[in-house]
């Protein structure tokens, strides 16, 4: 089949490890999100929220747990989401966030274009809350 030009239409796929965009237009960005061993539950040690920005997740393929964080300048609460396929996950503005993977995970992320390092901060958890993220992940994948 003969190839269109990417004028016409623009062809993208990530089969990598960790998260990539591939489609960047005007405002927004569109990235995949694959299985990262740096995820795994037992070494998530700290969360991230975009302060300017909601993010969306759709699970394609795969397990992910979304693991969400009550809290201002740090995590007080810790909550787990066993997304399901084709689902839309919207993280609101402001919200920490993780997630982990099973090594066949696909994850559509929707995302403000300039969601960057200076308006995406980390912040740590306290050793309580990472026994509290493997405990949740072994519930929700006995």
């Amino acid at each position: 089949m003969k190839s269109l030009p990417e004028t016409l239409i623009e062809i993208r796929a990530h089969n990598g490890p960790d998260y990539k965009p591939l489609v960047d237009y005007q405002s927004w960005r569109v990235a995949l999100m694959n299985y990262t061993p740096d995820l795994t539950p037992e070494k998530i040690d700290r969360m991230q929220k975009h302060t300017e920005t909601d993010e969306v997740f759709v699970l394609m393929a795969g397990r992910c747990i979304l693991f969400i964080g009550e809290g201002g300048e740090r995590v007080t609460n810790v909550h787990a989401v066993d997304m399901e396929p084709y689902k839309l996950y919207n993280v609101k503005k402001g919200v920490w966030h993780s997630h982990t993977f099973s090594k066949d995970a696909r994850v559509l992320i929707v995302e403000n274009r300039d969601t960057v390092e200076s308006n995406s901060p980390f912040v740590g958890l306290t050793g309580k809350q990472q026994n509290e993220v493997v405990e949740l992940a072994k519930k929700l994948w006995k």
